[in-house]
This record gives C-alpha cells, sequence and structure tokens, in this order.
C-alpha cells in the first residue's frame, strides 16, 4: 500500500463491527475511504469522524441482498471518478435455528450477502487492479468456515465458500502484485450474535474478541499481504482442531455450542 499515495478503500458493512473498525484501521494508515452498508446515518458518522485522520470518506448507501447490487455499487463508484485500490468484503450476516425450521426469504438474503454480492464485487474490481498492477483485497470469512456448524448450517457453508473461494483466487493472482487475505474472526462482540438471534448460544455467552482487536490483526495482515489469517490464540486451536478432528466429534460440539438455550 505505501506504492500509493492515497489508495482508496471500498469497505462493505462499513456501518457496524468489524467493518466499522477495519475502516478506522485504514483511515489511521491514510486510506481514503468508500464507506458501504443499508444505514447511511452510522456511516456518516463515522465519516465525519474519520476527517481527523486527514482522509476523504465517500458514503454510498446499497443493500447488497438485491440481485445486481454489486454491478450497481461499481457504477456509482466509477460515476464518482473513484478508484478501488483496496477491497474489504466485510459485509454478512447469519441466522441460528434448525434449517428446516429457517424461513426461506431470509436463507436468500445471507446467500446473496455472504455469496453472491461478494463474489461479484470482486469480480468486478480484480480486473483493474490488474490493469493499474496493484491491489489489496480482504474477504471477511469466519472461523465457521472450518467445519459445519448444525443450528447454523447456511451460514457456515458460505463461510467456507468464502474461505474456499478467497484461496482459490489468491493462487490465481500471486503473480499479479494483487494480495487476498482471508480474515477469520470467532465469536466477536459485535451486533451480529443479536441480529443471528444467537446472543443465548454458548458460542456467545463465552469470551468474546472485541472488533477493534479482530481489524487490528486483520488489516496487519492485510497489509503484509498474507493469506488466511485467524484472529486469536483460542480461535486458532479451535480452527486446527476441526481440520484434524472426526465429524462425529467436530459435529456434536458444533451443535451444542449453537444451540439457544430453551
Amino acid at each position: 500500500m505505501e506504492s500509493i499515495a492515497r489508495p482508496t478503500a471500498l469497505v462493505t458493512g462499513a456501518s457496524s463491527g468489524i467493518g466499522t473498525e477495519l475502516a478506522r484501521e485504514l483511515a489511521r494508515d491514510g486510506h481514503d475511504l468508500i464507506l458501504v452498508a443499508r444505514r447511511v446515518e452510522a456511516m456518516r458518522a463515522l465519516a465525519d469522524e474519520l476527517k481527523a485522520f486527514g482522509v476523504a470518506a465517500t458514503v454510498i448507501a446499497a443493500d447488497l441482498s438485491e440481485p445486481g447490487a454489486a454491478a450497481t455499487l461499481v457504477r456509482d463508484i466509477e460515476s464518482r471518478g473513484l478508484v478501488v485500490d483496496v477491497l474489504i468484503n466485510a459485509a454478512g450476516l447469519g441466522a441460528n435455528g434448525a434449517f428446516e425450521d429457517s424461513d426461506p426469504a431470509q436463507t436468500h438474503t445471507m446467500l446473496q450477502v455472504n455469496v453472491v454480492a461478494l463474489t461479484e464485487l470482486t469480480r468486478l474490481l480484480v480486473p483493474p487492479m490488474a490493469t493499474r498492477g496493484y491491489g489489496r483485497i480482504m474477504l471477511v470469512a469466519s472461523t465457521a468456515a472450518f467445519q459445519p456448524g448444525p443450528q447454523m448450517a447456511v451460514y457456515c457453508a458460505s463461510k467456507a465458500y468464502v474461505l474456499s473461494f478467497a484461496e482459490a483466487i489468491a493462487y490465481e493472482l500471486r503473480d499479479r502484485h494483487i494480495t487476498v487475505t482471508t480474515l477469520c474472526p470467532g465469536a466477536t462482540a459485535t451486533q451480529f450474535a443479536a441480529t443471528a438471534n444467537a446472543a443465548a448460544t454458548p458460542l456467545f455467552r463465552g469470551t468474546l474478541m472485541s472488533a477493534r482487536d479482530v481489524a487490528r490483526i486483520g488489516y496487519a495482515a492485510l497489509k503484509a499481504g498474507r493469506g488466511v489469517v485467524i484472529t486469536g490464540l483460542r480461535n486458532k486451536i479451535l480452527a486446527t482442531a476441526a481440520r484434524f478432528s472426526p465429524h462425529w466429534a467436530t459435529l456434536g460440539v458444533a451443535s451444542m455450542m449453537m444451540r439457544r438455550d430453551r
């Protein structure tokens, strides 16, 4: 990032949580920002805050659950004469509960944001980065990417997709001066648990890492051009155990940790 005097970073999911904290990290390090989410007022407040770092922050309202939202967003960015040097795909949502009881509309929205919009936005922004010979990409996955998750089956599967996709394109782009970092946080103190109806699960009743710490670790990895980064020693141990333990054991543990108290 030091190769560009004032790089511009696009951050989705910028209105709260990890997205907000990543925007702060980027601003501290001299990036202009394009802040994208549905909640405009929260982003405007963040944009005003970031002025203290001497950077410009553009607020764009976008609902990434809508079909074609990524293409519309890119056209909007281009119409403003902005160029994206750093892409942070931080928008995402989850839902807790048995799959058979899940709301099909909610599942569709989750897949549209977590998988479709993330993929389409990355696809639209990689070619211009390749043409310019520079780019940094971060895809926010989760430790949920490392194993199936009963009670949050679709969410965990969507994050497994993000991890697989990111590692594959990182390899494809290895000689193009574009790095792809996959950020895999564990349970984090954000609005995610409440929105996903998962606040009453053992997973979120334990000690939670702050969004600021997750963003600090993630941004350091992005700046260094690292691939997959798991935040926190405990999360690294759990993710490694999930990869190498038999499924019959890990599925039971995952179900217990994600099951709400009744």
